[in-house]
C-alpha cells in the first residue's frame, strides 16, 4: 500500500492517513452549514493544532477548525451560521493515494437557501504531504465558478480560508505567538498588513511546542495577502480585504494555500524555504482515468 492514503468513513467523513495513522479529517455532513477539517494533528503532541469554536465567545461557533467561507457572496453571508446560506459537498471527484501525497478532489455547491439554483460551485483539491518526523503539509487549491456569467465577492476581512488554532497555541488564551513573513509579531502589527505567510506557534499540553504556518501562493490575485488575525487564536488570508473581487464562468477565481503543521516554534528560515517549495510546486488538475473502474484521477500539471 502507498504511504499516504484516504479512508472514507461513515457520517460523511474522510480520514487522511500517513503510515496508517490519521493526520487530518474532512467533515461534510448535512448537519453543518459548511464542510470543515478537524483535527489537524500536531507532530509533537499528537493533539489537534486546531479547535472547534472560540474558547470564550459562543457566538463564534461557526469557527470550525479549518474551513472555506466568505461573508459577502453577491450580498449573501456565507460566513456565519445564523442565515440560510449553505455550502454542501455535491460529489467527490477523485481519491488518490501515493507515497509522496494523498489527494482528494471534491465539488461543493454554494446556495443562499431561498433560490434552489446555486450561486456558484467550488472545486477543491486537498493534498496531504508528509513532512519530516510527523509534520504535515496541507495544500489546498480551489476554484470558484458562478452559475451566472459573473459573481462578486464583496469587500470583507472574512474569506476565504480560515484557521482557528487550538486554545493552548492562541496568544490570549495560551501564550502562543503570531508572526508573519516580514518579521512582525502580534495582532496589532500583523492585522491588515500584507505578508507571504503567517505563523501561529505555542506550547501544547505536555510541554510540546508546535504550530501552524499558513502560506499564501504567489499566483493568488491578492498576493501578498492582507491578513485578518486575532490574538484569540484566529488567522485568515483576506482575498477581498482591499476591495471586491469578481469571478466569472470563463475565468473562475482560483486560489492556492498551504498549511504546515510543524514541530517546535517558528523557524523563519525554514518557513521561507517551505514557501519557495510551495511556490514552485505545480498545481493540481483532474484527468480522465485510464480505467473503466475509475472516473477521474489527479495529477500535477506540467
Amino acid at each position: 500500500m502507498p504511504r499516504c492514503t484516504l479512508l472514507p468513513l461513515p457520517d460523511h467523513q474522510v480520514a487522511f492517513l500517513v503510515d496508517g495513522a490519521e493526520r487530518l479529517r474532512w467533515h461534510f455532513g448535512p448537519q453543518y452549514p459548511r464542510p470543515f477539517f478537524y483535527p489537524l494533528v500536531g507532530p509533537a503532541s499528537g493533539l489537534s493544532l486546531t479547535r472547534m469554536g472560540h474558547p470564550g465567545a459562543p457566538n463564534h461557533d461557526h469557527h470550525r477548525s479549518v474551513w472555506f467561507a466568505h461573508e459577502k457572496v453577491a450580498g449573501v453571508n456565507f460566513w456565519g451560521d445564523t442565515g440560510t446560506a449553505r455550502i454542501r459537498q455535491k460529489e467527490w471527484l477523485a481519491y488518490h493515494d501515493g507515497d509522496a501525497e494523498a489527494v482528494m478532489a471534491v465539488r461543493l455547491g454554494w446556495a443562499d437557501g431561498h433560490d434552489p439554483r446555486e450561486l456558484l460551485t467550488q472545486d477543491l483539491f486537498v493534498a496531504l504531504i508528509p513532512g519530516p518526523g510527523r509534520e504535515t503539509l496541507l495544500e489546498l487549491q480551489t476554484s470558484f465558478r458562478p452559475t451566472a456569467n459573473q459573481l462578486e465577492f464583496g469587500m470583507s476581512n472574512f474569506g476565504f480560508l480560515a484557521v482557528r488554532v487550538a486554545k493552548p497555541i492562541s496568544a490570549f488564551f495560551g501564550g502562543g505567538t503570531l508572526t508573519n513573513s516580514e518579521g512582525a509579531v502580534g495582532e496589532p502589527a500583523i492585522f491588515g498588513k500584507s505578508a507571504r505567510w503567517v505563523d501561529y506557534s505555542g506550547e501544547q499540553p505536555g510541554g510540546h511546542r508546535e504550530g501552524v504556518t499558513y502560506f499564501d501562493h504567489p499566483t493568488n490575485p491578492s498576493h501578498p495577502a492582507a491578513w485578518h488575525v486575532r490574538e484569540d487564536g484566529w488567522m485568515g488570508a483576506s482575498a477581498c480585504f482591499a476591495g471586491p473581487r469578481t469571478t466569472t464562468q470563463a475565468d473562475p477565481l482560483t486560489l492556492r494555500y498551504l498549511l504546515h503543521a510543524h514541530a517546535g516554534v517558528l523557524d523563519a528560515g525554514r518557513a521561507a524555504d517551505e514557501f519557495a517549495r510551495f511556490r514552485d510546486r505545480p498545481p493540481m488538475e483532474l484527468v480522465r482515468a485510464p480505467s473503466r473502474h475509475v472516473t477521474w484521477g489527479v495529477r500535477r500539471r506540467g
